[in-house]
């Protein structure tokens, strides 16, 4: 980089000189470069020397540069103005020139604390908009007035950074961003998934930006189903808190995996339709069915994957399971949920009886762990796949078709081993196969 700083100024720019300054070294995965004095072309031309050069920024003023040996890609760009020209916020006119100085990018940024510059020359901090006061004061503060009409995902950001690094929203912009809150829904699902899932698993206290939100209004427009938990009362004893506060709290009580607190978000949400007034308080059954299929709804409008869908419409689902079971009952739960979110889901119940408020122990999900780790170290059948026969083995046992019948005959065996895993014998399972198709009107005997 000696020809770049020979020709131009290299400055690190964003997040990785603002978590720096905040001594959160760890959170610095990506450095982004921003190279003043040096036309496109030139700069190209001397990255070229040094590593891979995609030029997919090019209208953008961007280079993605992989230096030679390594496996990381850096974004090294010219100082540019830009201006959003669509509703969804995606699209915007930019004017990149060599020679603007780096206030002038700076100034394009979101807040005053993103928008400062290292000047790896002799390692200066460019700061135009006193973001290392502000960083001192644990403040967010938008850089410019129209910052949140111009890409209204920066309130997102603003309570996703609250939230991350426990800071407060100066006065001027938490006004702005309540009086521009509706404009969020002109943001992509994708982009508000991203900040929602920086927020859940960067912050050790999510309830923060999820408070905040509710606050400003942001709440209604991205996650509206939550709207009716604020306000409903618990009563009847096991909880201190109405259905919202109880979510935010079981929220931060689990660990930062996306999955786990996404669950934690929809655990309850569908508890106000539940609500059914009792003389010691109320009840709310089924709250968890329907819950689920609201987390299901929810994030397939939020365009997340399949895989955090049905983990997490799993976790919601199953959350209200009994600890008081014996060996069949446990072989069982262990079969609905699934040995790989068992530990999600004990401690989405451990994080639950934290949130409660009333000071309850959770010795009998820390004995249920313990009990459920013994069963799967004796190797019991918890699936088909587990069956000492299979699909075939009954298929040529009883001179049968492939069909949906073989599935039932799979799932009636299993529900027999669950009860007796010492009954996973062949010849056994044969046997009550062959009682199991006898009567459903299939008498073909054993060959």
């Amino acid at each position: 980089m000696q020809e770049i700083v020979r020709e131009g100024r290299l400055y690190e720019v964003g997040g990785c000189v603002r978590d720096a300054l905040l001594y959160r070294l760890e959170d610095v995965k990506d450095r982004d470069y921003l190279v003043c004095g040096i036309p496109y072309e030139r700069l190209t031309e001397i990255l070229k020397r040094h590593g891979r050069v995609d030029l997919v920024g090019r209208s953008f003023g961007v280079i993605k540069f992989t230096p030679f040996g390594a496996a990381v890609t850096y974004d090294v760009s010219l100082p540019r103005r830009e201006r959003s020209t669509g509703p969804a916020h995606t699209d915007f006119d930019v004017d990149f020139d060599p020679s603007l100085p780096v206030e002038t990018d700076l100034g394009r940024r979101d807040f005053s604390i993103n928008a400062m510059a290292r000047d790896l020359t002799d390692g200066a901090l460019v700061d135009p908009f006193q973001g290392q006061r502000d960083l001192h004061d644990r403040v967010i503060r938008m850089v410019a007035a129209e910052s949140f009409a111009e890409d209204p995902l920066r309130m997102l950001r603003a309570v996703q950074f609250a939230a991350r690094f426990e800071f407060t929203i100066e006065p001027l912009t938490l006004a702005s961003l309540s009086a521009n809150a509706s404009l969020i829904a002109t943001v992509s699902p994708e982009r508000i998934a991203e900040e929602l899932n920086k927020m859940l698993t960067r912050a050790a206290r999510p309830s923060i930006g999820l408070r905040l939100m509710q606050e400003t209004g942001l709440l209604p427009h991205i996650l509206p189903e939550l709207g009716p938990t604020v306000g409903c009362e618990q009563p009847g004893g096991y909880h201190a808190y109405d259905v919202f506060e109880h979510t935010l709290r079981i929220i931060d009580a689990c660990p930062p995996r996306l999955h786990l607190r996404l669950a934690a978000l929809f655990h309850d949400i569908t508890k106000p339709r539940h609500k059914r007034p009792t003389e010691d308080g109320a009840t709310f059954y089924g709250h968890e069915v329907s819950g689920a299929e609201t987390a299901k709804h929810v994030l397939k409008r939020l365009r997340y994957s399949t895989d955090i869908i049905r983990d997490v419409t799993v976790l919601v689902e199953r959350h209200m399971f009994t600890t008081d079971v014996g060996p069949k009952g446990l072989r069982r739960f262990i079969r609905r949920v699934g040995q790989r979110l068992i530990p999600d889901l004990l401690d989405l119940r451990r994080a639950d009886v934290v949130a409660q408020g009333m000071g309850g122990t959770t010795g009998d999900v820390d004995r249920m762990e313990e009990a459920i780790r013994e069963e799967i170290e004796r190797k019991a059948p918890f699936g088909r796949s587990d069956l000492a026969v299979n699909g075939q083995a009954i298929m040529a046992a009883f001179c049968l078709e492939a069909s949906p019948l073989i599935g039932e005959v799979l799932n009636h065996l299993l529900e027999k081993v669950l009860d007796d895993p010492a009954e996973n014998q062949p010849d056994i399972l044969l046997r009550h196969a062959g009682e199991y198709l006898h009567h459903r009107g299939y008498d073909q005997s054993v060959h």
